[in-house]
């Protein structure tokens, strides 16, 4: 493939990060540092909130890289513009973009809009900041950022393979810019392949986490007891997801999202899509209905059926036709429309009956799409303080 022509396939101090765990809980096992990072700077143990919880802003990322997405940049731009634009109803966004091309950003997605979109100037090389961007932690009275050490999903030496060295640098720019604690993860990861309840479960694929290409040597037991420390979790659910069929190697914020507490979304493939993720659809349906929450709940499982290929606007064997990949904001949820007018109006009546209280927004993320990512891959949330 020419990555000159075409766009690649999507996503195409440094204190250890054993941010929720109380450091008697660790004994000798974890050296002097990782047990003062155990806590918030104020003593406060930190936990990775839902993302359904109140956001001071939302930070994206303004694509950099003709190299990586050929003639579509723009077009994929204008749609990183459109999300921008339609978020900034709801709270603030920021959106980081390299010094050269600031102007350009600022252009395209003005800075007066609702909330008001902010772009600040930290070099970046691809739009998929919820993958390089910090994830944040929160505890009464604190914030601060994990960085969970991007390493461009481990493709180097791949087809897959894209710059990514300045996305590598960007959540410890980003969380210098806010005055944000910053804590270095123990493990190599993305945000997309976290998601959690708020309530000390966590959602992940092993796929996409116990892959030699981040973590080499280490265990599934290894890697869980990783991100118990740093997210402030107490029960991983794995599902088994897909490696090497996309760049992520099947991250979870495209297959299941938790709607609350014992709520789960679930991607149901749609009419065209090829047999292998059809069953990572059903391996991942049979584990969550019979999986408990970390506070003992059976979990309630509700399907989102995605669009016929045939009657979709967007083509291409990497373009990302998942509705659960949307983003929930401050009182909205942001979702695709991909132009299956059946299948778009199902999964906006099933958002909005999952997220009652909220604004579903369809929007039109077709190159963005073709890169296989969505809404939710190009956003990261900062959620409010605790009081």
């Amino acid at each position: 493939m020419n990555l000159s022509q075409t766009p690649t396939s999507r996503r195409s101090l440094l204190k250890f990060g054993a941010a929720a765990v109380p450091a008697v809980a660790l004994g000798g096992l974890l050296p002097a540092t990782a047990a003062r990072a155990a806590t918030a700077a104020n003593g406060a143990q930190l936990r990775m909130p839902a993302e359904d919880g109140r956001h001071t802003r939302t930070f994206m990322a303004w694509p950099a890289l003709s190299s990586v997405w050929g003639n579509s940049l723009w077009n994929v731009r204008t749609d990183i513009a459109r999300v921008a634009y339609q978020l900034s109803r709801y709270e603030p966004v920021v959106v980081l973009a390299r010094p050269g091309q600031a102007a350009d950003a600022r252009y395209s997605c003005g800075t007066g809009a609702y909330y008001g979109i902010t772009v600040l100037e930290i070099p970046n090389d691809d739009l998929w900041i919820r993958d390089f961007g910090p994830t944040f932690l929160t505890a009464p009275g604190a914030i601060a950022g994990l960085d969970t050490n991007f390493n461009g999903w481990g493709k180097t030496g791949t087809p897959y393979y894209q710059p990514f060295a300045n996305d590598a640098a960007a959540a410890g720019s980003l969380l210098a810019e806010y005055g944000v604690e910053r804590i270095t993860a123990p493990f190599v990861g993305e945000g997309g392949s976290l998601e959690t309840d708020g309530e000390g479960t966590l959602l992940a694929t092993v796929s996409s986490l116990v892959n030699s290409n981040r973590n080499p040597g280490k265990s599934q037991a290894q890697v869980e007891q990783d991100l118990k420390f740093s997210l402030g979790v107490s029960k991983v659910i794995w599902v088994p997801g897909l490696a090497g069929q996309d760049i992520t190697d099947c991250h979870i914020d495209c297959l299941a999202r938790f709607i609350a507490p014992g709520k789960v979304m679930l991607d149901q493939p749609g009419p065209g899509v090829s047999a292998q993720w059809v069953a990572v659809y059903n391996e991942t349906k049979q584990i969550l209905q019979s999986a408990t929450d970390a506070q003992g709940r059976r979990l309630s499982v509700t399907e989102l059926p995605g669009p016929d290929k045939r009657y979709i606007r967007g083509t291409g064997k990497e373009f990302l036709s998942s509705y659960t990949n949307y983003y929930t904001a401050n009182g909205a949820v942001l979702m695709p429309q991909f132009g299956d007018s059946y299948a778009d109006s199902t999964a906006y009546s099933i958002l909005q009956s999952a997220y009652p209280t909220r604004d579903i927004v369809q929007i039109n993320i077709d190159n963005i799409a073709s890169g296989g990512g969505g809404i939710h891959c190009a956003t990261q949330s900062q959620p409010v303080v605790p009081r």
